[in-house]
């Protein structure tokens, strides 16, 4: 099961945390603010979370992700995402106890989802010309700030803090594609543990005279920084580490002086297989009937989730030829979202074709609607319909082919 479960979910991830040197970029929780305004154009400003952030040509932030914006799903008492935070910290502060009987990681589950540039790519050593940089899968307030697009984000200034064991939960934001499992918003946990040479070593035959670090040559099996042997060991302990926390949830079904490891999951991909929740929106649903059922009284207490009646699906094509450049399919995503909402279940490119002569290429785009509590009807669909026809064309630069 504890195999299934890492395989399916495909969402860990292990890298050797070396302390970064410079000055710390502290940045205080913001409480939340009024309402956001909506994003406008460059020499405008937009408010979130209490603070201005003026716009400019980097600016790609749509109303319907800054409705999100301090929401945190995760805080809410009873909510899946948050039981499933629970359930986290239950391990961890039980399986990892510090010196004292105090909880060896400590939790951080209301910084900021803003954050510098920096902070998203550079403190985390990704290369400037990076294609997860790219403006087509990150949300931007600016060109210096942004809505983290993962919880690393905050790895540095918490090294920086002197912390070696933690674990971070919040919302993160990506575009991307719409269907019954990516969404916008999600939320992250990250995990991360440094070790000394003493901890690391403590125990092992000949420890003392086995080092962390060393200058050689990358290899599959370790980077040139890292000796194998603390390689091995720190390879071990995360699998160690990810192994009982699956267990406990599925149930048998940089550092100068240090050396660690990190990892990340999707609290929405594990919620689904654990609750059996079909589709990411309901996440974010206010339907009672939805969120009773997480209403009990042990959060280890198994839930499996009864599905809500299932409406039946509205659906419609749009075509249109492309412009010449600067088209993106996530452009087109994100303004489905912002006009259709969460009536969108999923869009699905179904036919492109390049035309012989002019060689101008056309997208055809399946909208499937679908609303979570009611019957919707083709003239309300209809409505919505035009709108993103007509915004595509208006916005986009695109040709309608209907």
């Amino acid at each position: 099961m504890v195999c299934w479960a890492l395989r399916r979910v495909g969402l860990a991830r292990a890298h050797l945390a070396r302390k970064a040197s410079g000055v710390c970029r502290g940045h205080e929780h913001q409480p939340l603010g009024p309402r956001p305004a909506a994003p406008g154009a460059p020499g405008s400003a937009v408010e979130l979370l209490g603070k201005s952030y003026p716009q400019d040509d980097y600016s790609n932030l749509t109303r319907k992700v800054l409705s999100k914006v301090g929401r945190n799903l995760h805080n809410q008492p009873q909510h899946p995402l948050w039981l499933l935070k629970e359930r986290v910290k239950q391990h961890f502060y039980a399986q990892y106890p510090g010196r004292a009987g105090t909880p060896l990681f400590s939790v951080y589950d209301d910084l900021s989802p803003v954050v510098t540039t920096w902070q998203n790519f550079d403190s985390l050593l990704i290369p400037a010309d990076h294609p997860s940089r790219k403006k087509g899968d990150n949300y931007f307030l600016n060109a210096t700030h942004m809505l983290r697009a993962h919880t690393s984000a905050h790895q540095w200034d918490l090294l920086r803090a002197g912390l070696d064991a933690f674990l971070v939960v919040g919302d993160v934001y990506r575009r991307d594609q719409i269907d019954a499992q990516h969404y916008p918003v999600f939320h992250q946990l990250e995990a991360v543990r440094l070790f000394s040479r003493h901890q690391l070593f403590a125990g092992i035959k000949d420890g003392e005279n086995l080092q962390l670090f060393e200058q050689s040559s990358r290899s599959a099996h370790k980077q040139e920084t890292h000796t194998l042997e603390a390689t091995k060991l720190v390879e071990f302990d995360l699998k160690q580490t990810l192994t009982r926390l699956m267990t406990h949830i599925f149930g048998d079904a940089g550092a100068q002086d240090r050396i660690g490891w990190a990892f990340g999951l999707g609290l929405e991909r594990l919620a689904m297989i654990l609750y059996d929740i079909p589709d990411i929106r309901l996440f974010w649903s206010q339907d009672e009937r939805f969120l009773k059922q997480f209403r009990v009284p042990d959060i280890n207490q198994k839930v499996t989730f009864q599905p809500l009646s299932k409406y039946p699906a509205v659906i419609n094509d749009i075509s249109f030829w492309l412009p010449r450049e600067n088209y993106t399919e996530n452009d087109f995503y994100d303004l489905v979202r912002t006009i259709g909402g969460d009536l969108v279940e999923k869009v699905d490119l179904i036919d492109k074709f390049e035309h012989p002569k002019t060689h101008r290429t056309s997208h055809c785009y399946r909208i499937t609607y679908r609303h979570m509590e009611r019957t919707l009807s083709q003239r309300e669909v209809g409505g919505i319909h035009q709108a993103v026809q007509e915004a595509a064309v208006r916005q986009l630069g695109v040709e309608g082919r209907f």
